[in-house]
């Protein structure tokens, strides 16, 4: 069932007319372009961390993943804890937060914000009210997309 839209007031669609009117247009250009920039920084730094892992120390292409990711992981919470990845992230919006170490950030984050509050419920009850939902999500997809692989394989295709 859908939800019933509140009707406005004449007074609040007044004010919104105004607020619209006073809101300042947004970059769209220039925030996709800081986006894809600071994304691919990050995922070009990641492939450079994946190179070394495989010509310096012995990994294979497949097992060079696990430490490249750990690495991207480790510089985010430090660059979190520090204060700069927040400002990074106001600057590169979505670029920041969509690699892994959004992730890592986002968790790292509540960590420091909540840590006052106790170990148990102030971090470990905080750290994953954002994060879990990527958590969720990301499982319930990795369980459908197991159920197509399986289905077909089955069917022969």
């Amino acid at each position: 069932m859908a939800a019933k839209k509140k009707k406005l007031t004449p007074v609040q669609q007044e004010y919104q007319t105004l607020a619209k009117k006073k809101e300042p247009p947004r970059p769209l250009v220039k925030n996709c372009v800081r986006a894809f920039v600071a994304g691919g920084v990050i995922c070009v730094f990641g492939q450079l961390l994946t190179e070394m892992f495989i010509h310096f120390f012995g990994f294979t292409e497949k097992t060079a993943g696990s430490p490249t990711v750990a690495v991207l992981i480790f510089i985010a919470v430090v660059l979190t804890s520090l204060g700069v990845y927040d400002k990074l992230a106001q600057w590169a919006g979505a670029g920041t937060a969509v690699p892994v170490t959004g992730f890592a950030n986002s968790m790292c984050s509540a960590a420091i914000e909540h840590r006052s509050e106790g170990l148990v419920l102030g971090t470990g009850g905080n750290m994953f009210k954002l994060a879990g939902s990527v958590i969720v999500f990301g499982t319930v997809a990795a369980f459908i997309i197991g159920i197509i692989h399986m289905l077909l394989d089955w069917g022969g295709f």
